[in-house]
Parts: structure tokens; C-alpha cells; sequence
């Protein structure tokens, strides 16, 4: 006989109720306080190699607003100038800067960023319904996925906040459409503005993509059911409040959008160069984008370092211990031991890795359990965006699927390194995995028997109720296997075997890999000996066995922990544990190696630039506004503006028109366009090493405006720039006829017309000229028609482009003033719709989270 037993449960305090909340995010906050020791406790940076790029491109934007109390739109410190827009613009519109400083509870930068990460990750879990224990595993699997603190260490911080944030946008989907939309809305809403205002379009974009493939599963499920009007409601509701999110981001948005109508990420004007003689003929303008956004694309077998990290031997310059085989070959040869600081183990056909996509091996484990134990409508959609993930990244390696997908997928174009489409995947599969524990952690059943044997077919009963039940029928409680238990027990096996099975076959395969690198041939120019790169491949062999081994331990660790659980032999909270832990151990470790103690440094980012003798020298020149080219490195590197306005910069979408400039004048040395562009000073390396950087200056620099004699049409933008070769830019200047028809050519006779820059800055341009009759002046300023407003005498008059890339305009005789300033209207517009959505936003997401939790206790 058995006898069940059911209690009522009743509701838990407040207080009783959030405190496994709150412990949760003080554990998060100790995770992320413990990684990033060195900055917390030791005041020190993180090297951050496109952060420091990025405050010598953004110096004299902030600089002038700390000295004037505005920030300026536009810049001179990079590419002889170009909007700030990209760079560093504040919209204050934006109210979501507090709530970002609110979430970030005042934590320094990149501790903040993995802290909020984890939040996220666990209020995703939590809005699931999933028990505390188990959110936190899933955030920890999430927040510490090794791409996130690659991205760290490399500098992308606004990757990885859009990162951070994506969890709470899936948190609001799949909580609006399988349980309170009213509140999904609200989250999802909350999630996506945070996401958005990261100003990362590419995460958003791949995020957009899950969000998609999610929406698709969810319309096959409700035309199945009959529920497409509810369907259609609840897409409106997520519609609206995806509308408010970017609404807030509208200024950011909106100005990039306009400034990407000229970037570098347009297709140039200009017609391919021929090909030299014996050379074959230029790809087409659509193979180069392809080209351009395929050239960082992850391999088809480099996926699996999802599982193994060191698969394709971690990094292009990985560590490598005392005991290696590179150790034993460098102490046989006496060579130097330091080469072992930086190795290139990476052995896969990417151009340089920082280090691999690893999600981990639990997570891996539990993804593949996740196939067996989730429910079908989510492990279809995750499993799906998991697979789509993969064939993006793959890029070239998949050329007959991602051609189709680059030419035809709407805005995916204006993207590259397509290796990041591994994001979804990185998003997909510990949400998987965490569901998958979820599920097995579930009350185990119990069964009350009365007589001398338990009854043939048991009645569950929960464990938490044993024993009220026990003392109800004055019996002991029997626990045993319930069909559901034993399913769950056989799917975990199985999915062990699946990953072991897998992690074993790896290592059987292994052997029969070369472990050669396309990047092998330099080496062996660069000194390399066959025994060095013999040994060398023999530690790339033995780091990816020794990984296989590694994740056979930690998944046998993993499955016997919910194994005895299954077998009532743990209790859940034991189990649960454990695999917290070991999924923060095995993530933990391998973060390190990428982004560990040697990537913190004592000095600030303003320490790191100390001017140079040749910087100090150049800084003695007071005038208002010259330029600088750095030759050893000028289109690279943005030290040289932070002290000056540079020829050169650093930056991933400079104007299109400059870039082109570079390609075809600059960078066949053409010393009149440099004279254009008043090129004052050159900073010329050492000859030796370690000799000191020399400046020359250039005496044919045309100063920051000058009147021409003779003004000269060319028919289109490839006469233009080819105008330029041999052109004295002193006495003449071009002009496309196809764009400004209005420009008439023109000579002119008067030589004693003077002109000079009487007030500067960085967005707005004061002259002062006199000339004894009408005449055209030329500007060293680049031309930029959407903003640059020119005025003479305070009227507005029209300017136009010419040299391929400067300002000029036609002016009456007489001493006038000239005055260009930088208005772009989006910027206007922007903030003011950002502004208006931000208080929307705050509006609707109150007002959705009110009336779902009076909608919850309702239907309580």
C-alpha cells in the first residue's frame, strides 16, 4: 500500500525570498572583484591595446570639452580630420547613462563590464523560473565564456557590453511568450535599449538573428495551435518596446548611419587600378567587401575549439612551460629561454588569434544533455541558432552558403570579421546547458510504503514532503526510481558518453594531424630551424591532447555529480555545487591564459603617453592649427594624436575619400598632397634600434589656407584623383565637374590676395582674408558636406570639394571673414528622439512591469 501526501506550501516571506537573490549578486560581485584583483586592489590597468588607441584618438575631443565646457562633433587629431561620431560623443538625451552607472554598482570599467555580464546572465535564468542555484551556473557559464575576456583584453569594451546585455533580452522574449508577456516586454525592452546604446551594431545584429529564429519557431508552434492572434499580440507588444530601445540610441544610430554613407565601409568612387603587367585583373568591388569581411573566419574544424581550446593551439602568442618541447630544444641549442614568453602555437589558417571561442566542456556536456531533456520548442531554437552561428563564422570556409548570405541578408554587408558570429553560439549554448540542469535538478520522486516492499507501481511523492507523509501514515519512506528518473538517468548517460566519446576520438585523430601553420614559411625566414619547428609542433600536439584529457576529467566530475544526485545519493544543492564550480574552474583556468597577470600594468593610459623629444620639439610650435605625419607607422597607430593633428590615425572606418587618398598619393609619398594637407612637421624613425625618432620640417607646407590661380574641371572622381600626380597644389586646384556642375573653372590674375587662420577650434574654423578681386581660396580642411556649414560675414554661402578631398570656396574682393562650423543636423535630431524615448522607455517599462505583476497575482 502507498500513501501520498500533498502539503500546501505556504508563501515565503519577503525577505526569505530575495535573499538567495542577493546572495547571488554579492557572489557575482566577489567573482569579478577576485579575476580583476591587480586593478581593484593593486591600482593597476589593464592593457588594453584599442583603448589606448582610442584615448589618442579621442585627446583632443575631451580636452576641449573639460577647457569649454562642450564637446566638439568633429576632430583634426586623426586622418587630417573626420567626425567624432565614432569616436567619443556623448548624447545627452541618453538617460540610460544612469541606469548603466546604477547596474555597474561603481565598479571600475572592466570589472564592471564581467559583473554586469553575470547579473545579466543569472536574471535571464531566474526570469525562466529556473532555481537560484542553477541561474547562477548558467550566468557563470555565460558571464566567463573565454570570447568575453578575450575581447577585454584586446580592448573591444563596447563588444563586450552589448555582450553583457544580450541575456536580458532573451530573458524578456522567452518570459513574453511562455508566461507574462506584460513583464517580457518590460525586460526584453529594459535589455535591448542596454544592448543597443553598447553601440556595438554587429552583437546586436547577431543577437537580432537568434531573436528571429526564435520568432519563427514560436509562429510554426502558434499556427499549429491556433493561437496566431495571440501570437501577433505579443510580437506587437516586443515590437514596441523594441522600437522605444533604439529610439534611445537613435542619435548614436542615426549619425553613424550617415557618417557610414562615407566611411570606409562605402564602396569607393573610384574605378579599380589596373593590374601590373603578368598580374591577374582586380577582384570586383563586391569580391573586396567579401574579401574585407570574410578575412577573419573560423575555421570548419577550428569550431571545435568550443570543446578543446587549445585545438588550434590557443593563440598566436601563447606561454609555453620549462617542460615543453620548444624549452628542451632552446637549452640544447643555448639559446635564449625568453622565447618562450610568446610562442605561435596557433596553428589554424586565421591571419592572428588572440585565443579561441571556448564555451567550456561542462557547458558542452550539458548543451548535448540539453538535446535529450529540454523541451523540443526551445532546444530546436538554440540548437539552431547554434548551427547558424557556426556556417556564419565560418565566412570563406563556407563560401557556397555565406556568399548568398553576405549578398542577400539585409545590412549583413557593413560588417566584418565574420569569425564573431560565434557570439550566438556563445549565447545559445550555456543557455542550453543551463535548462539541461534545470531539468535534471529537478525533485527526485519518493514513495511512502506502508507494507514490507514498495508497491509495484509507485506514487511520487516529493522529498520535502516525507516527512509530513511519514508522520501521516506512521511508515517509512521508500525512494524509489520513477520512470521519470530513470529517462533522466539514461539521457544523462548517454549524453556523457556522447562528450567523452567525442573528447576520445579527438585524441585518436589528433595523430594524424601535421600541426603545421600557414604562418610556418615566416618563421623558418625568420630564423626558425627544422628542430625548432619540429619542437614547436610537438607542443601545439601535446597542448591539444593534453586539453582532451582535461575535459574528460570534468565532464566524468560533472556526470558523477548528477549522477548520484539521480540516485539520491547527493542532495540537489550538493550537486548543483559542484557544477558551479566545476564550470567557473574549467572557464576560469582557460580565461587566464588569455587574459591573465601579464595583461596588467602599473601605469595609466595617460602615463603610457609620454611625449617624445621629437613630440616636446614640435609642441614648441604655438601656431593655431599645422599637421603632423608620423612615418613609421602613420594609418596604425594613434599615439602621434594625442600630442598632434595627425596625417595618420588609428581607426576601423575613416572617410572613404581619405582612405583612398592613402592608397593612391600618400602612400606613393606625393609630397604636394602632403603640402595640402599642411603637413608642417615629419617624425622620422631611428635608423638603429634604439636610436632616437628625428623630426624634419616640411617647408612646403601650403598652411591652413591659400588662394590658387587657377581653378581646373575634371570630368569625374577618377580624373580627380588622378589629377593629383604631378599637380602643383600650391597654384592649382581640381574640381569634379560631376558633382559640382556649378563650380566653373577659372583663372586668376591677383597674387597679393592674403588669407590667414585667426580663431580655431576643432568644429569651428574662423579666417580672415583680403583680396583685390573675387577669387577662389582652398582650405587644408577635409570636406565633409554633411554638417560643415561655410559663412561669410556671418550670411551662409555654399563651398565645394576639391583636390578629391578639401574645402575651397569662391569669395568676393575686399577683407572679409570666412567662418566653417560643424552642425550636422542628426546630431540635433538624435538627441532630441533620444531624449523623447528615454523617458519612454523608463515610462513603459514601469508602467508594463506594474500591470504584469498585478496580471501575476491575479492569476495566482
Amino acid at each position: 500500500m502507498a500513501v501520498s501526501a500533498s502539503l500546501s506550501p505556504t508563501p515565503l516571506p519577503l525577505w526569505q525570498r530575495a535573499w538567495p537573490h542577493v546572495l547571488a549578486v554579492l557572489f557575482f560581485v566577489v567573482l569579478a572583484v577576485a579575476y580583476f584583483a591587480p586593478i581593484v586592489f593593486n591600482h593597476q590597468t589593464l592593457a588594453q591595446h584599442d583603448i589606448t588607441q582610442f584615448q589618442g584618438g579621442a585627446r583632443e575631443t575631451q580636452q576641449w570639452a573639460a577647457e569649454h565646457g562642450h564637446e566638439p562633433l568633429w576632430t583634426n587629431s586623426m586622418f587630417s580630420g573626420m567626425p567624432t561620431y565614432l569616436i567619443s560623443v556623448h548624447f545627452p538625451g541618453d538617460l540610460f547613462v544612469y541606469v548603466q552607472k546604477f547596474i555597474a554598482l561603481g565598479l571600475p570599467g572592466v570589472v564592471s563590464n564581467l559583473f554586469v555580464a553575470l547579473l545579466c546572465g543569472y536574471v535571464l535564468l531566474v526570469a525562466l523560473g529556473v532555481r537560484p542555484l542553477v541561474a547562477v551556473a548558467g550566468a557563470v557559464a555565460l558571464g566567463f565564456s573565454s570570447y568575453n575576456l578575450a575581447i577585454l583584453a584586446a580592448g573591444h569594451n563596447t563588444k563586450s557590453w552589448a555582450l553583457a546585455y544580450a541575456p536580458l533580452v532573451l530573458g524578456g522574449l522567452l518570459l513574453a511568450f511562455r508566461q507574462n508577456k506584460w513583464l517580457g516586454a518590460a525586460l526584453f525592452t529594459l535589455g535591448l535599449t542596454m544592448n543597443v546604446r553598447a553601440n556595438h551594431p554587429q552583437i546586436t545584429y547577431y543577437l537580432g538573428l537568434l531573436v528571429v529564429i526564435y520568432g519563427l519557431i514560436e509562429l510554426v508552434a502558434a499556427v499549429r495551435a491556433g493561437r496566431l492572434g495571440d501570437f501577433a499580440g505579443r510580437v506587437a507588444l516586443l515590437g514596441i518596446g523594441a522600437a522605444l530601445a533604439i529610439g534611445v540610441s537613435f542619435g548614436r544610430l542615426y549619425t553613424t548611419y550617415e557618417y557610414s554613407k562615407f566611411s570606409n565601409r562605402s564602396s569607393s568612387e573610384l574605378k579599380a587600378l589596373p593590374p601590373a603587367p603578368g598580374q591577374p585583373a582586380a577582384p570586383s568591388a563586391r569580391q573586396q567587401d567579401r574579401d574585407y569581411a570574410f578575412a577573419y573566419s573560423y575555421g570548419v574544424g577550428e569550431t571545435m575549439t568550443l570543446l578543446v581550446p587549445n585545438f588550434y593551439g590557443g593563440s598566436s602568442a601563447m606561454p609555453l612551460g620549462a617542460g615543453s618541447n620548444m624549452a628542451r630544444e632552446l637549452n640544447t641549442l643555448g639559446a635564449s629561454p625568453d622565447m618562450l614568453a610568446s610562442m605561435p602555437t596557433y596553428w589554424g589558417d586565421q591571419a592572428y588569434v588572440a585565443g579561441p571561442v571556448y564555451v567550456g566542456v561542462v557547458v558542452c556536456f550539458l548543451f548535448v544533455l540539453g538535446l535529450f531533456v529540454v523541451d523540443k520548442r526551445t532546444r530546436y531554437w538554440l540548437l539552431a541558432g547554434t548551427l547558424v552561428s557556426f556556417v556564419l563564422a565560418w565566412g570563406k570556409n563556407f563560401e557556397t552558403v555565406n556568399n548568398l548570405i553576405f549578398d542577400y541578408l539585409p545590412g549583413y554587408r557593413s560588417f566584418r570579421a565574420v569569425s564573431m558570429g560565434l557570439v550566438m553560439a556563445q549565447l545559445a549554448m550555456p543557455l542550453l546547458a543551463a535548462l539541461a540542469l534545470a531539468r535534471i535538478l529537478r525533485p527526485r520522486a519518493a514513495v511512502l510504503a506502508t507494507g514490507p516492499t514498495p508497491p509495484a507501481a509507485p506514487e511520487p511523492l516529493h522529498p520535502a514532503l516525507a516527512k509530513a507523509a511519514r508522520a501521516a501514515a506512521g511508515a517509512p519512506i521508500v525512494v524509489v526510481d520513477s520512470p521519470d528518473n530513470l529517462l533522466r538517468t539514461k539521457q544523462l548517460l548517454y549524453a556523457g558518453a556522447l562528450t567523452a566519446g567525442f573528447l576520445v576520438l579527438t585524441w585518436l585523430v589528433s595523430f594524424s594531424f601535421d600541426f603545421a601553420s600557414p604562418q610556418d614559411a615566416n618563421l623558418t625566414q625568420s630564423g626558425f630551424t627544422p628542430q625548432l619547428l619540429s619542437a614547436l609542433r610537438a607542443d601545439r600536439a601535446d597542448l591539444l591532447r593534453s586539453d582532451v584529457w582535461r575535459g574528460l576529467l570534468f565532464v566524468g566530475l560533472t556526470l558523477a555529480a548528477l549522477y548520484f544526485y539521480l540516485k539520491g545519493k547527493i542532495q540537489a544543492a550538493p550537486a548543483g555545487l559542484v557544477v558551479i564550480a566545476l564550470v567557473l574552474l574549467d572557464l576560469w583556468s582557460v580565461d587566464k591564459r588569455y587574459l591573465g597577470e601579464k595583461n596588467f600594468q602599473t601605469e595609466t593610459i595617460a602615463e603610457s603617453f609620454q611625449p617624445s623629444p621629437a613630440d616636446q620639439q614640435i609642441l614648441q610650435d604655438k601656431d593655431l592649427s599645422y599637421r603632423v605625419l608620423n612615418v613609421a607607422n602613420p594609418f596604425n597607430e594613434a599615439r602621434t594624436s594625442y600630442f598632434h593633428k595627425s596625417i595618420g590615425g588609428y581607426h576601423g572606418a575613416k572617410l572613404r575619400r581619405y582612405q583612398d587618398l592613402i592608397e593612391r598619393q600618400i602612400s606613393t609619398n606625393n609630397t604636394a598632397v602632403l603640402n595640402m594637407l599642411n603637413t608642417r612637421y615629419v617624425i622620422i624613425p631611428g635608423q638603429k634600434q634604439g636610436e632616437a625618432e628625428q623630426v624634419q620640417r616640411n617647408p612646403g607646407a601650403l598652411g591652413n589656407a591659400w588662394f590658387v590661380r587657377e581653378l581646373r574641371a575634371v570630368p569625374n572622381p577618377d580624373a580627380e584623383m588622378a589629377a593629383l600626380t604631378g599637380l602643383d597644389t600650391r597654384k592649382v586646384a581640381v574640381v569634379d565637374a560631376s558633382k559640382f556642375p556649378a563650380v566653373k573653372p577659372a583663372t586668376y590674375a591677383d597674387s597679393s590676395a592674403t588669407i590667414a587662420l585667426t580663431d580655431y577650434a576643432p568644429d569651428a574654423l574662423t579666417y580672415r582674408y583680403s583680396a583685390a578681386q573675387p577669387a577662389t581660396v582652398v582650405f587644408s580642411e577635409i570636406y565633409y558636406a554633411d554638417g560643415w556649414q561655410a559663412f561669410l560675414d556671418g550670411k551662409p554661402v555654399p563651398h565645394f570639394r576639391v583636390d578629391f578631398v578639401l574645402r575651397a570656396l569662391q569669395v568676393p574682393a575686399g577683407p572679409h571673414e570666412i567662418k566653417f562650423v560643424f552642425e550636422p543636423k542628426e546630431y540635433a535630431i538624435g538627441n532630441t528622439v533620444s531624449l523623447i524615448s528615454s523617458i519612454g522607455v523608463l515610462l513603459a517599462v514601469v508602467a508594463a512591469g506594474v500591470f504584469g505583476s498585478r496580471r501575476r497575482q491575479e492569476a495566482a
